[in-house]
């Protein structure tokens, strides 16, 4: 099976315009796209993300998501660091989204349910598919996010810990060595 494609800027700002002209829950589709290039989180953790695990008592969006055993990927609960612009996103999604019942999935679909993986997977396949982005996936989001923080010079053991994994040779593979980052490095000698 081929990896999800790694999407530059561009492609992003296409998913986003194509997501800007659809009217009905642009604002959750907008987050929930967000989530995943900017939090590195898996698909099933996105769909298992409840309100009260990002927001805050005060109504803030926390600045880290712990996720538990059963939302993670290998039954380990894990932490993610939220960046700023993520939690501004999540904030703007959150004042058109606020049941009072906090155990609510985040991300609700058309009938107040929340997502499944499979059906997130789903929704993502869709999304690139409409937008006009080949080979994206559900996990393009994941590879996408690795690649941007690595390309930053960030250590592959940070990235790690970041993505959740327990090796970094897993980590290894999803690194996209970019033309950018080629740049970057041959500047280094």
């Amino acid at each position: 099976m081929a990896q999800a494609k790694t999407l530059n800027q561009s492609e992003i700002d296409m998913v986003l315009r194509y997501i800007s002209t659809k009217q009905k829950y642009s604002t959750r589709n907008r987050a929930m796209l967000l989530t995943s290039y900017w939090s590195g989180m898996r698909v099933g953790e996105i769909a298992a993300l409840r309100i009260c695990d990002v927001r805050n008592e005060d109504g803030t969006v926390k600045s880290e998501i712990r996720l538990s055993a059963n939302q993670t990927k290998g039954n380990k609960g894990r932490v993610v660091f939220v960046n700023e612009k993520l939690r501004t996103e999540l904030a703007t999604y959150l004042k058109h989204y606020s049941p009072k019942e906090t155990s609510l999935p985040l991300f609700a679909t058309e009938k107040s349910k929340g997502f499944s993986a499979n059906t997130l997977t789903q929704w993502f396949f869709w999304l690139y598919r409409k937008a006009g982005v080949g080979g994206a996936s559900s996990h393009s989001g994941r590879r996408t996010y690795a690649t941007g923080i690595a390309s930053n010079g960030t250590s592959l053991r940070v990235l790690m810990r970041l993505m959740g994994h327990k090796s970094i040779s897993t980590t290894a593979i999803y690194v996209d060595a970019n033309d950018d980052m080629l740049r970057k490095a041959v500047e280094l000698v």
